[in-house]
C-alpha cells in the first residue's frame, strides 16, 4: 500500500507536468540516474589500479554490454515485426555513433585529466543543448524562461570551472580535458534530441538496442585500429570492471530510462535526472576522496536551477499544447 502522501506528491507532479507520473516510472528514471553516475567513479578507480587507455576500457565495457542489447533486439524484434525503413536504420546508426561511441570516447579520454565531479558537472550542459538543437535544427524558438535556464547553467559551468582552476592549479590538461567532456555533452544532446523523435514511432527497447549495437560496433572497428592489447593481456581485474562498467553504469540504466520514458515522458526524466551531478559528487568525496569547494557547490546549484528550469517550461508548454 502506497503511502497517502506519497501518491500525493506523484499527483503533484502530474498536475503541473501534464503527463502522468506513476511511482515505478519515477523510481526507474531515478535509479538509472544514479547508476548513470556510477560511471565516472567506476572509470576513474579502474584508471588508478590497473593499466589501462581509455579505448581499451571503453572496449571491454561494450564487449560486456554487446550480448544483453543483441538479445534485447531479438525480443523487440519478435515483439514488434514492423519492419523498419531504410531511413530509420540509419537514423538508428548515426545517433548510435554520436550518443556512445564518440561521446564515450570523449567521457573516457577526458576522465583522465579531470576530476569526476567537475565532469558529471559538464557532462548535465547536455539538456541545455538539446534545446539549443531544437532551435537550430527543428526551428523550435527559445523562450525568456529557457534563456534564462541557459545563463544560469552556463554561469554555474563558468564558477565551478574558476574554482577547479583555483583549487588545482597544477594539472596542465585541465583544458583539455574539460574541453572533451564538453564534447561528450554535445554529441550526446544529439543522441537524445534524435532519439526523442525516433522513440515514439519505434519502440524505446528496440531503438536503445539497435543503437547500442551500432555503437559498439563502432568502437570495436576504432579498437581494431588503434587499441593497445596489454603485452600480459587482459586479466580478471581488467574484465571485472569491464563488466561492471557494462552492468551497473550501462545496460541497467539505459533501459531503465528508456522505459521510464515512456512511463512518465522525457521532460519529466530531465528533472528527476538533475540528481545525477549531486550522486556523482557524493560518490567521488567518499570513493576518490575528492574535495568540493564553495565555487563547486556554487556552481553545481546553478546548473541544476537551469536544467530544472528548462524541464519545468517544457513541461508547461507540453500541457499548453493539449
Amino acid at each position: 500500500m502506497i503511502p497517502r502522501q506519497v501518491r500525493g506528491f506523484f499527483y503533484n507532479m502530474k498536475q503541473h507536468s501534464g503527463t502522468s507520473i506513476s511511482v515505478a516510472g519515477f523510481l526507474l528514471a531515478f535509479t538509472g540516474a544514479v547508476l548513470f553516475s556510477t560511471k565516472a567513479i567506476i572509470v576513474k578507480v579502474a584508471f588508478s589500479h590497473i593499466r589501462i587507455d581509455a579505448l581499451s576500457l571503453l572496449a571491454l565495457r561494450m564487449f560486456f554490454s554487446l550480448p544483453f542489447y543483441i538479445v534485447a533486439a531479438w525480443l523487440a524484434a519478435r515483439s514488434q515485426p514492423q519492419a523498419l525503413t531504410t531511413k530509420q536504420w540509419l537514423y538508428i546508426f548515426v545517433l548510435g555513433l554520436f550518443g556512445y561511441y564518440l561521446s564515450s570516447l570523449f567521457d573516457f579520454v577526458g576522465l583522465q585529466y579531470v576530476t569526476a565531479g567537475l565532469e558529471r558537472l559538464i557532462l548535465f550542459l547536455y539538456p541545455t543543448f538539446v534545446v539549443l538543437i531544437n532551435m537550430l535544427l527543428f526551428r523550435q524558438k527559445i523562450s525568456a524562461t529557457q534563456k534564462t535556464a541557459l545563463l544560469l547553467t552556463y554561469a554555474g559551468i563558468a564558477i565551478a570551472y574558476w574554482g577547479e582552476l583555483n583549487t588545482d592549479s597544477s594539472n596542465e590538461n585541465l583544458v583539455w580535458g574539460s574541453l572533451l567532456i564538453f564534447l561528450c555533452a554535445v554529441t550526446f544532446s544529439l543522441y537524445i534530441a534524435g532519439s526523442g523523435r525516433l522513440i515514439p514511432r519505434i519502440g524505446a527497447t528496440r531503438f536503445t538496442a539497435y543503437a547500442m549495437i551500432a555503437a559498439t560496433l563502432g568502437i570495436f572497428i576504432h579498437y581494431i585500429f588503434a587499441g593497445e592489447i596489454p603485452v600480459t593481456g587482459f586479466s580478471a581485474m581488467h574484465a571485472g570492471y569491464g563488466l561492471l562498467l557494462a552492468l551497473i553504469a550501462t545496460v541497467i540504466p539505459t533501459f531503465m530510462m528508456s522505459n521510464a520514458m515512456k512511463r512518465i515522458g522525457s521532460n519529466n526524466v530531465a528533472i528527476i535526472s538533475a540528481i545525477g551531478p549531486v550522486s556523482t559528487i557524493i560518490q567521488a568525496h567518499i570513493v576518490l576522496h575528492e574535495h568540493m569547494f564553495l565555487a563547486q557547490w556554487t556552481g553545481t546549484a546553478l546548473v541544476i536551477a537551469g536544467v530544472l528550469l528548462i524541464g519545468w517550461k517544457s513541461n508547461r508548454n507540453f500541457q499548453e499544447n493539449q
